[in-house]
């Protein structure tokens, strides 16, 4: 369990959904609103959710501060499941107030070897289970909820084998702005931030760094917890006057490319 040091407790009892919960960037964001005192849902596919992995992570998040913390099993990609999670979630936790979409995943596949089962399939992952996870929120969330999606660079600019992963991450910058326009009535902010190349399993078994094509220097390579802390400031009310906009935590990689 790796975690900063925090001296705040933003989330102090605010209900907190995290989809991608168990993966690099998800344990890191999971554990940072813990530290800051945020009841949590943690959420993660079927076979994720139901391992070990999936307990390590609740009793770490109750170690660290968190009054309450759930995890739940979904496909983010079909919408019943979706339901059922913020159906869980206002029954057990009683309101939502922070949705982060992190869920993500790629093959790693050329564009002419691509499937339509394979672009219905990542796009589902990475796109529409925001897209379902957003709908839900946006009828629950009272005035001062936050949404943060987790995009990426790719979204702006990409490498070979990477085709519906960067077109899904481009959709949900797309899908940010529009959730923070129809929002804005509500109450309810939403960002996004762009995570460039983090320390987690998805940079180093990506075949473009491993064969040297994708250049990454150790200056380049950031950590989970240095997205987690950006994921956790838009969600805050220190960002209360911040919507619709994209963040790149990447270390000024995309200024360079």
């Amino acid at each position: 369990m790796v975690t900063d040091p925090i001296v705040t407790a933003r989330f102090r009892d605010r209900v907190v959904i995290i989809t991608g919960a168990l993966g690099g960037i998800g344990r890191a964001t999971a554990q940072r609103f813990a530290q800051e005192g945020a009841r949590l849902v943690l959420v993660d596919r079927p076979d994720a959710s139901s391992s070990e992995a999936a307990a390590l992570a609740v009793n770490d998040c109750l170690a660290l501060g968190s009054p309450q913390t759930l995890s739940m099993a979904c496909d983010v990609a079909e919408e019943t499941q979706v339901r059922r999670v913020l159906d869980a979630t206002l029954e057990q936790c009683g309101r939502l107030e922070v949705l982060i979409n992190l869920a993500g995943a790629t093959d790693f596949k050329a564009l002419v070897a691509l499937s339509a089962a394979d672009w219905q399939r990542l796009l589902g992952i990475n796109l529409m289970g925001a897209v379902f996870f957003t709908q839900g929120a946006l009828r629950v969330m009272a005035p001062g909820g936050a949404i943060v999606n987790v995009s990426s660079v790719h979204a702006v600019r990409t490498s070979p084998l990477m085709a519906p992963y960067a077109a899904a991450k481009a959709a949900l910058l797309s899908l940010t702005r529009s959730t923070a326009l129809e929002g804005r009535a509500l109450g309810v902010r939403a960002n996004s931030v762009l995570p460039g190349a983090i320390d987690t399993p998805m940079l180093w078994s990506n075949p473009n760094v491993a064969s040297g094509v994708e250049k990454i220097t150790a200056e380049d390579v950031g950590r989970p917890q240095d997205v987690a802390a950006a994921i956790a400031f838009l969600a805050s009310a220190e960002a209360a006057f911040i919507s619709g906009s994209a963040f790149a935590v990447d270390g000024g990689r995309l200024a360079a490319l």
